[in-house]
């Protein structure tokens, strides 16, 4: 787990939440209850959370406040969903974001 502990400001760090597991392209993790899905993927050490559609290059957590859709994920139960604004819940089953449509055909971009 690579989350902050002891801070130089606000100093020793406890969690207060509840340690919950959940699995991410079928591996097994744990992370906060309620927590952004994004904290704790980037606290266990993931940071590839999609391709880009057209290059396939990695893409990541960019504005972490949900104007954009660089850190969607699958969620099974609830589609895809932003990373940075859907709360971790316990048992949750994600995978990488896939392709969107493109708009104008509706077709996958490959």
């Amino acid at each position: 787990m690579e989350r902050i502990t002891n801070h130089p400001i606000l100093g020793r760090m406890t969690p207060s939440r509840k340690p919950v597991s959940f699995t991410f392209n079928g591996k097994e993790l744990s992370g906060l209850q309620g927590e952004p899905i994004a904290a704790a993927l980037l606290a266990s050490g993931i940071r590839t959370l999609r391709r880009h559609e057209e290059s396939g290059i990695a893409r990541g957590l960019y504005c972490a406040i949900g104007h954009c859709m660089e850190c969607r994920l699958n969620v099974l139960g609830k589609g895809l969903v932003r990373s940075c604004l859907t709360p971790l819940e316990e048992g949750m089953c994600i995978t990488e974001g896939q392709q969107l449509p493109n708009e104008i055909t509706g077709r996958r971009l490959s």
